[in-house]
């Protein structure tokens, strides 16, 4: 089937739907709606506290689902050993980032949960990473894990304050804020320029080794270490990079975070990581790592070229024979054309080619 017959976000999703099956996850579907108190329990783990709610006819509260991922873990089990991987490609309604407005958004994503080990943290970052190559063109997946950032912040200052105020400036990549942050708590100059080359850091995967072996040894650097190895040796290797000034919501996320970039999007438009804390909340006692990619931010990407609705516009009257007006629009789609027949030629419609039957008719 050609390919110009669909949209480039219809392209995308079965290019990923073929991906994820090769890798053995299996499709998740899911109902429009979900009960409320989901997402009024949970809010703190939601893009966006807003919700499109509405009473059954049962008076119980439902809402036009908002988020794949609640589901996922509410409709799913602890099985010790096992791993649920699970693909979607579900609308889910939402403020939309590049409108600001509601809007029913399509978004594909997968989710591996149950006994997650680092293997499966390198597969769904490596996922992610071919996922963006799928789109085309220029992409950069950015990866980090909030363990170090924890830690360094930890042996400089435990002031929940100094905390918070920090990472918002590591986050904000704002060298200049995160100087008076410290100086107003005290902090060393020494302690300061640590902070900055985390705050600055960023690494291919080859080169990140180095890097970590001047930090303190931990757990968080160790697994890091052991990441970047993998993923140095995997063909998406040039267009990963380590930045540890990328940040997540510690109550959704722990370890590895994870965001993606296409050129000529200003956004990220994939987001992903490991979310055990969020597991935990929802009475789950599994891991879990998972991504989701954002299909309406594709809109914003330029087409190569503009594109028509339509090879012929093929015009007719009523002084056309109806049996000719057939045969010509048949003979043009078994030459493997896209024809519409129309009597004048529509406002907006895009067509490559006129073919005029009007001065040829005849009454019939």
């Amino acid at each position: 089937m050609n390919d110009a017959y669909f949209t480039r976000e219809e392209r995308v999703v079965f290019a990923l739907r073929d991906l994820y099956r090769r890798y053995g996850y299996q499709p998740y579907r899911m109902s429009k709606f979900e009960e409320y108190e989901l997402y009024v329990r949970n809010k703190e783990f939601m893009v966006g506290d807003r919700v499109i709610a509405f009473n059954d006819t049962n008076g119980k509260m439902l809402a036009l689902k908002p988020d794949v991922t609640l589901s996922i873990i509410k409709g799913g089990e602890d099985r010790p050993g096992e791993k649920q991987k699970v693909y979607y490609d579900e609308n889910v309604y939402r403020v939309s980032k590049s409108t600001h407005r509601f809007k029913e958004i399509r978004q594909a994503g997968l989710e591996c949960i149950g006994d997650v080990d680092l293997y499966d943290v390198f597969e769904t970052v490596s996922l992610a990473a071919e996922s963006l190559s799928s789109i085309g063109g220029e992409y950069l997946l950015t990866v980090s894990h909030l363990g170090l950032l924890t830690d360094a912040l930890s042996r400089v200052s435990r002031d929940p304050g100094f905390l918070a105020e920090a990472s918002a400036c590591i986050a904000g990549k704002n060298a200049h804020d995160l100087r008076a942050v410290c100086d107003r708590f005290g902090v060393s100059d020494g302690d300061y320029a640590s902070l900055c080359r985390l705050l600055t850091a960023n690494f291919a995967p080859a080169d990140l080794p180095a890097f970590l072996s001047t930090l303190p040894k931990s757990a968080a650097a160790d697994e890091t270490a052991r990441l970047a190895a993998l993923l140095a040796a995997s063909p998406y290797a040039d267009a990963i990079r380590f930045d540890f000034s990328l940040t997540g919501d510690v109550n959704y996320y722990n370890g590895f975070i994870f965001k993606g970039f296409l050129r000529g999007i200003a956004s990220d438009v994939l987001s992903g990581g490991q979310y055990d804390g969020m597991m935990e909340k929802l009475g789950r006692r599994s891991r879990a790592v998972g991504f989701a990619l954002y299909l309406d931010l594709l809109e914003a990407l330029d087409e190569t070229e503009p594109g028509f609705d339509v090879d012929v516009l093929l015009l007719y009257n009523e002084g056309n024979d109806p049996a000719a007006v057939a045969k010509r629009a048949n003979e043009i789609r078994q030459a493997g054309k896209t024809c519409t027949a129309q009597h004048a030629i529509p406002e907006k419609l895009r067509y490559r080619e006129l073919v005029d039957l009007r001065k040829e008719g005849t009454k019939c």
